[in-house]
């Protein structure tokens, strides 16, 4: 580390301390030369998780997309808005832990699905009705006898 003041390429650290919910390090610096203070901070480099959309466009992930879709489906049910965020955040963690880079926008979908199924029927239906384009009434019946099957 160089000394913002007389440009001495040693130091040592007087003060280490986690910062911003342990995403960053601040150290407290001395310059061997000078001998004066100055702080610096580490952050963890993170490569945001890229989607690979249907027409093969690329756009960061975005969790307000997964948790607008979420409410929509979740409208006038009982889940709460601590049930739907969980739902999120397992989503996210899930994705970021199994893709380095990339992820297709349909893996997201299902993940989705997957959880809503497990949260709430009513809005797993109206989810996966929109995300799957259901084309008819015929595909949309053959969803819910899937789900009466289950129980």
């Amino acid at each position: 580390m160089k000394c913002p003041f007389c440009g001495h390429k040693e130091d040592k650290v007087v003060d280490s301390r986690s910062s911003n919910e342990d995403r960053s390090v601040r150290r407290r610096r001395e310059c061997l030369r000078c001998s004066k203070r100055f702080t610096t901070y580490e952050y963890i480099e993170e490569v945001p998780l890229m989607v690979i959309k249907k027409d093969g466009r690329r756009e960061p992930f975005d969790r307000k997309k997964i948790l607008s879709g979420v409410l929509k489906a979740c409208e006038k049910r009982p889940v709460s808005m601590e049930k739907v965020e969980g739902l999120v955040d397992k989503v996210e963690k899930d994705l970021q832990k199994t893709y380095d880079k990339e992820v297709k926008s349909q893996i997201v979908g299902e993940r989705v699905v997957q959880e809503l199924h497990r949260l709430d029927e009513v809005a797993y239906v109206r989810f996966a009705s929109v995300y799957r384009q259901f084309k008819d009434i015929n595909q949309f019946m053959k969803e819910l006898k899937g789900i009466l099957k289950d129980k």
